[in-house]
């Protein structure tokens, strides 16, 4: 992928487009589906291996060029021939309709398929746009249902955002591997503690009523794990995992270790995304998650 400018704009568009197709993405900064449409345009190129070449334009950037293509809306892809317009379309279609839109276009060639997994940390868009990430994550999830990492990520995302019922309807086709598959059961976890604290009433009155129950009896279980799931639901992680290590310091088994098992969902959802590292390097290690880790193996093995 190229950036493109009025200055290189002959090299690099006119005169490559002799010898290889060009596909030149307009796009600006400020636009969300350009985020989206940005990343998967530069998985497809590789995923072609050189059959076409991809170079970006910066509409705001460069007007007269855009001006010149007669570019009304972003993100438009054109793909130039010989130096010719041959093809192109507006708007973050899905991988299937881009490659689609390629194979009607390219001379004949290899694709190397690569497997669509969850979105790579280095190709999410810019973090003050959630628009833009929700409907990343989303098209990653559809474009690969059966992948685990894709359709965790995406539930993640709407629980985070207090989106309950769609959440729960993106979860739906997974939840028969919740109990084999450890993202998809701390999913189910947080989950299931959303619907307790929803049936619990007003928050306040309910952790006081809990508060209450564990006061009279520090071993009365199912109080704290009731507290515990209320902190769940209101995403104070470390507080919930601190009710829970109560649980565990007094019966390591209860309820068939219910606490350990909550516990565990809980670092699986609050670890953040793993990030690439050069060779030989460790990466980093959040240090909130190492530390109730320590704490979670102090308490099991003793």
């Amino acid at each position: 992928m190229i950036n493109v400018t009025a200055e290189n704009f002959e090299a690099e568009v006119i005169q490559a487009s002799a010898t290889i197709p060009v596909l030149i993405d307009f796009w600006a900064p400020w636009c969300g589906p350009c985020k989206v449409i940005g990343p998967l345009l530069e998985k497809v190129e590789k995923d072609y291996a050189g059959r076409f070449k991809l170079v970006k334009i910066d509409s705001d950037q460069e007007q007269e060029l855009s001006q010149a293509f007669g570019i009304r809306s972003i993100p438009t892809c054109v793909l130039l021939i010989d130096g010719k317009p041959v093809d192109g379309f507006m708007g973050a279609v899905p991988e299937g309709q881009l490659k689609a839109f390629l194979d009607k276009n390219l001379p004949e060639g290899d694709v190397l398929e690569a497997e669509v997994t969850g979105m790579a940390l280095d190709d999410a868009p810019a973090e003050d746009d959630p628009a833009a990430i929700h409907e990343a994550l989303h098209q990653a999830m559809l474009k690969n249902p059966d992948s685990d990492d894709a359709r965790f990520d995406y539930v993640k995302l709407l629980l985070q955002g207090g989106h309950t019922a769609e959440a729960k309807a993106a979860f739906a086709p997974a939840a028969p591997k919740a109990a084999q598959v450890r993202r998809l059961d701390a999913l189910q976890r947080w989950i299931s503690a959303i619907d307790a604290a929803a049936a619990a009433g007003e928050p306040g009155a309910a952790v006081a009523g809990f508060d209450a129950k564990i006061a009279a009896n520090k071993r009365d279980f199912d109080a704290r794990f009731g507290r515990a799931q209320l902190l769940m639901a209101s995403q104070s992680w470390t507080a919930a995992m601190d009710e829970l290590l109560d649980i565990l310091m007094r019966d390591k088994s209860w309820s068939e270790e219910l606490a350990r098992k909550t516990f565990i969902a809980i670092l699986e959802i609050i670890e953040p995304p793993k990030v690439k590292v050069a060779d030989g390097q460790i990466p980093p290690v959040d240090p909130v998650v190492a530390t109730y880790r320590r704490r979670l193996s102090s308490v099991v093995l003793s």
